[in-house]
């Protein structure tokens, strides 16, 4: 019998959920045992859980978990901890590309003879992720940009303030509409051009679909891909959009898209939304910002000699200003893979989750030498 621990977020702002009760409900029909920690903040009740027949329990109590369960989640957790980790852990642990902090998480790992099956590296006999956020990123990360290009029109030299969770796709595209109605008549009637990098993937898909939604016409979609990027950058037509979206999976290193000094210069763009988020990533191609913002304060600004503002959103977890959808769609794409828990080590998805993480512990033991 396979036995699921579903904890609670602890990243602030973050409601979407791995497993819904959906989904938990074909998994206990199959004869899984599913607990799950109680949560405010997630988007799906807990009555929503009990209902469907998930065990109940407090938050944090995965520590005290059985040996063989598995805790699955989806964002990182909570930092400040250095105890080590026994159980095997199935989340988004976002440290497999060196990324900041990675060899503390490994290390803890690696201490407690714990194991990450990072979601974020699932993937199918082609390469391909069996499931990914990637097309509510787009599209929650592509909002973002519209609406901050709208704010810097209705608010000028004030901050874009916070975010809280939209219940349905139709309320954003309702609120992104309003504003730039409003925001499209202080331009002169003139909507602005929407640049999206790695528009072929599902973030980009997203992305370009949002502008679509909100009454960007096509000829101002500007919709880039491996194609058009192939010589390598800088690539001083992203300055000529007014929102840049960045969309691509960064698995190498690649020139930046742009440098600073090139935003001194002439330029259209005033607004950034980097949703593929490789803030700490050595090989970050839009290297002009080094934070993650957040839906309390989605955009940092980026000085320039050029008077027109220029903010980036970097916020890490965009799908959770949709969080039912988001996690539906994603928990859906997931299930398959999950059910094949049950013979986890004839499953290739799985043995090639495992043998990544065995690499990347390797790599951090090394490193130490």
């Amino acid at each position: 019998m396979v036995y699921l621990w579903l904890r609670a977020e602890t990243k602030p702002m973050e409601h979407r959920a791995a497993l819904t009760p959906s989904t938990c409900k074909t998994l206990l029909d199959r004869g899984f045992k599913i607990t799950v920690e109680r949560s405010p903040e997630r988007i799906f009740d807990d009555e929503e859980y009990a209902k469907v027949g998930c065990h109940m329990v407090p938050i944090g109590e995965w520590r005290k978990a059985p040996r063989n369960a598995y805790i699955v989640g989806l964002k990182e957790l909570p930092e400040g901890e250095t105890d080590p980790l026994e159980h095997t852990h199935i989340f988004f642990a976002h440290c497999f590309k060196n990324q900041g902090g990675w060899t503390d998480i490994l290390g803890r790992f690696d201490a407690g003879k714990g194991t990450i099956l990072d979601l974020e590296f699932l993937n199918d006999d082609q390469g391909r992720r069996v499931a990914a956020f990637g097309y509510h990123a787009g599209f929650a990360g592509a909002a973002i940009g519209v609406d901050n290009w709208c704010h810097q029109k209705l608010n000028p030299g004030q901050p874009l303030p916070g975010y809280k969770p939209f219940p349905n796709e139709g309320q954003l595209i309702s609120y992104i509409k309003e504003r730039l109605g409003r925001a499209v008549a202080l331009n002169g009637g003139e909507l602005p051009e929407v640049m999206v990098m790695g528009a072929l993937g599902r973030c980009g898909r997203g992305a370009t679909d949002l502008a679509r939604a909100v009454g960007i016409p096509e000829e101002k979609i500007i919709s880039w891909d491996l194609n058009e990027t192939k010589a390598g950058g800088p690539f001083p037509r992203i300055l000529q959009a007014e929102i840049f979206v960045n969309c691509i999976y960064l698995n190498q290193p690649i020139p930046p898209f742009f440098t600073k000094e090139m935003l001194d210069g002439e330029r259209k763009l005033s607004a950034i939304v980097d949703v593929s988020c490789d803030t700490t990533n050595p090989h970050n191609p839009i290297p002009v910002y080094s934070i993650n913002t957040t839906f309390e304060s989605p955009v940092v600004a980026v000085p320039s000699k050029n008077p027109l503002p220029l903010d980036v959103c970097s916020i890490d977890h965009l799908p959770t200003l949709l969080p039912r959808e988001s996690s539906e769609a994603f928990s859906r794409d997931l299930l398959p893979t999950i059910i094949n828990l049950e013979k986890r080590h004839e499953s290739a998805v799985w043995n090639r989750a495992e043998a990544l993480f065995h690499q990347k512990v390797q790599a951090m033991r090394d490193l130490a030498i």
